[in-house]
């Protein structure tokens, strides 16, 4: 099959041909149809957290299943599925408590014993998240996929995958956002975008979306925000303060910075809550000021929005065809596998939402 190969860090992708093994007893063999392009893959690419290579990236996508193993019960051949990193075991600590996002277990890997899922010659290709998919197949688990219905479209399908799983989630899992508070959202890319959609759907009052492209800022309207700031503008947080009178409940940073990390902690009301969802690169640490713990603000992280994915995914496909998620919106271009390079350059520029890489 073809396939992106990341070798080197900063080094543009090439497409090559890789090797995929069969199915073992707990695996799926699933053709991919489409795969967005997220800033967690770019910051592999890019060295700002360290991975193994070669690798396929990859993690935002839908397929159809080929084949299955023999122990494997839940999809069939034909089956149209929703990838999900959150590949969970179903009996550790983390996943009998309901916190399957946490799950670690090595068992839904290939040992290093085993044939590797992928591989050119004698060498490995590591699938990035246990997934890949920036290749026409995927070689899963079984706990990596999720049966969707057949009238949902794979390129908007593949969203949920990831950028909207984690943005919707945070809100409604992680934080719990409850009917009339306030919401500030920091970063308006596929995440915090979803984060908004997901502020709406949870009945919260008032939306403030935060970023400094007047584009994003646009299309966040389209997504429920009530309010816009620009962060270019002046102090964002003395804003946020104004327009609230004092702050908001919730604050959801969807960049990956120490600053916005910092910034989401500082628009807080007393007795808010500060979820921070992007990938602060590894060393950074983020400061607070103590006393505020004192006002019981509270400042926490999320892991892929706390999600249940087989729960979760299926509703979040019937809100979309029932117009509460406003997907469409997310994707800003359609692209081909070759075009892998130029989708991640776009991406870098934080100028669009979403590229997805059409394999049909």
């Amino acid at each position: 099959m073809k396939a992106a190969v990341f070798r080197e860090v900063n080094v543009p992708m090439e497409i090559e041909e890789v090797s995929v093994s069969k199915p073992g007893p707990r695996e799926v063999l699933v053709r991919t149809s489409a795969a967005g392009i997220c800033h967690s893959d770019m910051h592999f690419w890019n060295g700002t957290y360290p991975g193994q290579v070669p690798m396929v990236l990859g993690h935002e996508s839908a397929g159809i299943v080929e084949q299955v193993g023999s122990d494997v019960h839940y999809v069939k051949p034909g089956d149209h599925v929703i990838t999900c990193l959150s590949v969970f075991c179903g009996h550790c600590e983390q996943c009998l408590t309901g916190h399957m996002s946490l799950c670690q277990e090595p068992e839904t890997s290939r040992s290093a014993e085993d044939e590797p899922r992928l591989y050119q010659a004698a060498t490995p290709v590591a699938p990035f998240a246990q997934l890949g998919s920036f290749a026409e197949m995927m070689l899963v688990h079984e706990h990596a996929v999720v049966k969707v219905r057949e009238d949902m479209p794979m390129d908007i399908a593949a969203l949920i995958g990831c950028g909207v799983t984690t943005g919707v989630g945070a809100v409604i899992h992680t934080a719990a956002v409850e009917p009339g508070a306030t919401v500030a959202v920091i970063g308006c890319g596929g995440i915090g975008l979803s984060c908004i959609n997901g502020a709406v759907i949870a009945g919260a009052a008032r939306v403030i979306a935060v970023d400094m492209v007047p584009a994003k800022l646009e299309l966040a309207r389209k997504f429920g925000a009530t309010d816009v700031v620009n962060a270019s503008d002046g102090d964002a947080v003395a804003k946020v303060i104004e327009m609230t009178g004092g702050g908001v409940h919730y604050a959801f940073e969807a960049i990956g910075l120490k600053v916005t990390a910092e910034q989401s902690f500082q628009m807080l009301r007393k007795g808010g809550t500060a979820t921070i969802i992007g990938m602060i690169p590894p060393g950074d640490m983020v400061s607070v000021h103590g006393v505020d713990f004192l006002y019981e603000k509270k400042i926490q992280g999320s892991m892929m929005g706390s999600n249940r994915f087989r729960v979760d995914m299926p509703r979040f496909v019937d809100f979309y065809l029932q117009g509460r998620l406003h997907l469409d919106d997310l994707i800003s271009s359609r692209i081909k596998l070759a075009d892998i390079n130029a989708g991640m350059a776009a991406l870098e520029s934080g100028e669009v939402a979403r590229s997805v890489i059409m394999f049909d």
